[in-house]
């Protein structure tokens, strides 16, 4: 797909649903009593592979145009499926549906799609076993696919080296198994919707600083769930609308919970226009509208505590960065190794091929920003975020930016395109 340099950016735009919190509204329904509805469900790929591995798992999941309508049958009542459990390109559902698995009393395989087969899974392997699950890489690479032999769980007190919601989401859904109080400590906390969403059905967890506790055997029942706009994704919206000349765009109802809105955090310090309007909150989960205004943005760092809450976001940061005044560094985001491509080094790759002047570093980038960019052939490597990134890049870019493998969007955000191409109008 070919892109192209624009002279502004005006109107509104409605994002899909987000990925997380769609990927937990099934997951939880499934294993709670009764029925939950979910609005505004994101049917990207990725949700939907969850959705398929639990519907293997033999729970009913109406796929409605307007709603999901999950049949849950409480923390005991998955069966046995009758093939693998295939989750796709979807390393939340791997690692999440682990830590549902690994007490269950029977053997599932879980593999997905050849990126899966290369991501780390080893930081679930362990705490799962160390809590007494019969949890094995087939290959013995500490990768997908997995094999997964239902056992009798112990509760622990893990401590993680890395700050990672899906690590301690995997724990913590064991530890609703477990027999006793599970407990997770993180160098940071990492995103808080398992807590928030396992709270709203019923689980009894308790936060303390960086560490999180759940008891077992909870009684989950179903509930309403109205996802939020994905931040994740408002992100590529907010970059554009702040280095496109001209720009200003309205982003409705997107998810604005403190452990996922670095983005807003660094568009500011970076000298960005952002104000929420309508800030309101839907069972613990704080939206807002996100109103864009171009403007001259100017370089910082970006390292520590702060990482966490825009790991995904990284990528279109990096390209903010390329368009701003002065240099930017990044730290502390070796975790951009293991995505769905090595974002580190794909990032610095297509930029440089742009003309930026980036270098990438063990941990992150360093981007002197400023200088012009042309268009040239990005490869995305399939990963979405790659994709989408470059494609707003391409908006401030002279000459002509072709995208290869365009269509990985569909992962996260189906009508992507669509939504940016209609803001030049």
């Amino acid at each position: 797909m070919e892109f192209k340099k624009v002279q502004r950016l005006k109107g509104e735009v409605t994002i899909p649903g987000d990925k997380s919190i769609s990927h937990r509204a099934v997951m939880f329904g499934s294993i709670s009593r009764g029925l939950t509805e979910v609005t505004n469900f994101l049917q990207g790929a990725d949700c939907l592979s969850t959705i398929s591995c639990f519907r293997k798992l033999g729970i009913s999941i109406e796929n409605t145009p307007d709603r999901i309508l999950v049949h849950g049958k409480g923390l005991h009542g998955l069966s046995a499926p009758s093939e693998l459990l295939d989750a796709g390109n979807s390393g939340t559902t791997v690692r999440l549906i682990s830590g549902i698995l690994a007490p269950q009393p029977f053997s599932v395989t879980l593999t997905g799609d050849a990126s899966i087969q290369k991501r780390p899974m080893k930081r679930i392997i362990d705490p799962l076993t160390e809590m007494g699950a019969d949890i094995k890489s087939i290959s013995g690479n500490g990768c997908a696919p997995l094999s997964i032999t239902g056992k009798h769980l112990k509760a622990i007190h893990y401590t993680s080296k890395v700050a990672s919601a899906q690590v301690k989401s995997a724990i913590l859904l064991a530890g609703l198994y477990a027999d006793g109080e599970t407990k997770v400590t993180e160098p940071y906390i990492s995103r808080n919707h398992s807590e928030i969403m396992l709270s709203y059905f019923g689980a009894a967890l308790t936060n303390r600083d960086t560490t999180v506790s759940i008891l077992p055997e909870p009684e989950l029942l179903g509930q309403k769930v109205d996802v939020p706009g994905d931040i994740s994704s408002a992100a590529y919206f907010i970059a554009a609308g702040l280095i496109v000349p001209n720009s200003e765009i309205l982003i409705k109802n997107v998810g604005i919970n403190p452990t996922r809105d670095g983005i807003l955090k660094v568009a500011k310090e970076m000298g960005g226009s952002i104000t929420l309007l309508n800030v309101n909150e839907e069972h613990g989960e704080p939206v807002a509208d996100i109103l864009v205004k171009s403007g001259t943005l100017h370089g910082i760092t970006i390292k520590g505590e702060i990482i966490p809450t825009l790991i995904d976001e990284l990528p279109i940061i990096a390209v903010m960065a390329a368009f701003a005044e002065g240099t930017t560094t990044i730290m502390d985001a070796a975790e951009l190794k293991v995505k769905e491509s090595n974002r580190i080094d794909v990032m610095a790759e297509n930029l440089s091929a742009m003309g930026c002047n980036i270098t990438p570093t063990e941990d992150g980038m360093i981007i002197h920003g400023g200088a012009p960019l042309s268009g040239a052939v990005i490869d995305s490597k399939a990963d979405h975020r790659i994709a989408m990134s470059f494609a707003v890049a391409a908006l401030c870019a002279d000459g002509i930016t072709e995208i290869k493998d365009s269509q990985c969007v569909n992962i996260s955000y189906p009508a992507f395109y669509e939504d940016l191409a209609r803001l030049t109008k």
